[in-house]
């Protein structure tokens, strides 16, 4: 069984209890918060290795790497192979800052998109634009309604149904 399938069969198995899901959440979290506090203080260094490799280079388990490089996969300039992969499989780290920020704001992980560490990557200023421009991005804005009394959103001056709003 690949990695992948294994972390998602462990992660996300509902028989395991809700208690131990719950440990097994807040263990990972803190240790992926971790990992992103080492890579974002030199986000310009592409990290690469096997995944083995970079679980021991960052003091955690197998499983635990894999649930990141799960997680990291949608902001790499290049994604890695995370279906097939194996503990010997080389992986690489290169993200793209925007897309990462953007994404930890997409999962709604603010003690990842709050790290200190983004205050040397991206001033104050634009992390507000990169947070507003994926909130955004998932809002859906209904076209305002035009009724008969209105006026024609053509210009004419006339009333929408005197106008364009006319059966014809």
């Amino acid at each position: 069984m690949a990695l992948l399938e294994q972390w998602r069969a462990s992660a996300y198995n509902e028989e395991t209890g809700r208690d131990n899901l719950q440990r097994l959440w807040a263990a990972y979290f803190e240790e992926e918060t971790n990992i992103y506090a080492q890579l974002l203080s030199n986000p310009d260094e592409v990290v690469k290795g096997t995944v083995k490799e970079l679980a021991e280079k960052y003091g955690v388990s197998i499983m635990t790497m894999t649930g990141f490089l799960d997680g990291i996969n949608d902001s790499l300039k290049e994604a890695n192979p995370i279906e097939e992969m194996e503990e010997d499989t080389e992986v690489n780290l290169g993200f793209d800052k925007a897309l990462l920020y953007k994404n930890m704001v997409a999962a709604e992980a603010d003690w990842l998109y709050n790290l200190e560490q983004w205050n040397d990557i991206f001033d104050e200023e634009t992390r507000k634009a990169l947070y507003k421009e994926q909130k955004s991005s998932t809002t859906i804005v209904k076209e305002a309604k035009i009724y008969p009394n209105d006026p024609c959103p053509c210009g004419s001056g006339k009333k929408y149904k005197k106008c364009c709003g006319r059966n014809k």
